[in-house]
């Protein structure tokens, strides 16, 4: 039987940061299921799910202990948690519009009130090609739990938007 372990990793960044974390995980017998990893300001972060045997759960998290004195942070956590409600509709929502401080705040706001819970969020902020202003991008995964009303979620969303004059769409509640 195997373990879920989810880890978040935080190092400046450097050549050699998932092989030493794969490295580790096989030593142990586990295998990489899921991650998303990036460079940020000069920092490596990522998180990663991985399945390792439950007799070697506990090492392997020790295990991951050892990368600190290299300067890489790794937080790993078991998990027994079912992924959730099979029965939520899951949809996209996109949003584009000028940069400006809370827009992550306002939207979010709208979707922890709904009960709408965030499965994946990916932001940017770049330069429009005409204008030059800083747009602020974002895309996230999210599901909604069968007893939301989409159409008030969505004149919600709507109604957000139109204040903070962005655009924002859903995609898969149709």
């Amino acid at each position: 039987m195997n373990t879920s372990i989810v880890l978040t990793v935080v190092s400046d960044d450097h050549p050699g940061i998932v092989e030493q974390l794969s490295n580790i995980l096989v030593a142990h017998g586990g295998n990489w299921t899921e991650s998303s990893m990036m460079s940020l300001a000069g920092k490596f972060a990522g998180i990663l799910l991985a399945h390792v045997p439950e007799e070697n759960a506990d090492a392997f998290i020790s295990a991951m202990g050892v990368l600190k004195a290299g300067g890489i942070e790794v937080v790993a956590q078991s998990s027994s948690a079912e992924p959730a409600g099979d029965l939520d509709q899951h949809v996209s929502i996109e949003l584009v519009g000028q940069d400006r401080a809370g827009i992550v705040q306002e939207i979010t706001a709208v979707l922890a009130r709904h009960g709408v819970n965030v499965h994946e969020l990916e932001t940017t902020v770049q330069s429009a090609s005409m204008s030059g202003e800083s747009l602020f991008l974002a895309h996230a995964k999210v599901s909604i739990p069968q007893d939301v009303d989409i159409d008030h979620l969505r004149d919600e969303l709507e109604e957000l938007a139109n204040e903070m004059m962005v655009d924002i769409t859903m995609v898969g509640t149709e």
